[in-house]
């Protein structure tokens, strides 16, 4: 009983010590909140992404939107043709290059950013109040945005990586 007790205690405290699970956990915190600000019929918190994304770059080409919005491709070429259906966004083939399509926003998609931009900005806020005064959320910011900064891990990097996490596994 005292060795099940310990061995419980040992996984809380590893939980407690991971980096994924606490950014996982972080993520649906602000899933939640975003839920609970916006409300079922609201835009998704990738739809204002994508939505700030096609406003920040106008007529970029899907590709380009991946690498700003970090949504993967195939969702993100899902997400674009709902929105377009919703009368948020509209598509053409793109003038520089014939095989990309450009992405524009309907006027309707510049109305709902439009009004989205205060509720996400009270979705955000009702998240930082949880990491405490200006400052700390100041440097909080500032460290999410240097995590992300560097490139998304490679084909080499993801191949090392699983490799690593099988010897490991075998190790085990």
């Amino acid at each position: 009983m005292a060795k099940a007790k310990s061995e419980a205690k040992a996984g809380v405290a590893a939980l407690e010590a991971s980096v994924s699970h606490l950014l996982h956990r972080a993520v649906q915190l602000a899933d939640d909140l975003h839920a609970d600000t916006f409300g079922a019929d609201g835009l998704t918190q990738r739809q204002f992404a994508l939505l700030a994304a096609v406003e920040a770059k106008e007529g970029a080409a899907q590709a380009e939107l991946v690498q700003l919005t970090g949504i993967d491709r195939s969702t993100l070429a899902e997400l674009t043709s709902r929105m377009i259906t919703k009368g948020l966004l509209v598509r053409e083939r793109s003038e520089v290059d014939g095989r990309a399509n450009a992405v524009h926003l309907s006027e309707a998609g510049r109305e709902a950013l439009s009004e989205a931009r205060a509720r996400m900005s009270a979705a955000d806020e009702r998240l930082l109040r949880r990491v405490g005064g200006r400052g700390r959320r100041a440097a909080f910011l500032e460290m999410l945005t240097e995590m992300l900064s560097g490139e998304r891990p490679g084909k080499a990097e993801r191949k090392r990586d699983k490799a690593a996490k099988k010897k490991t596994r075998k190790a085990a």
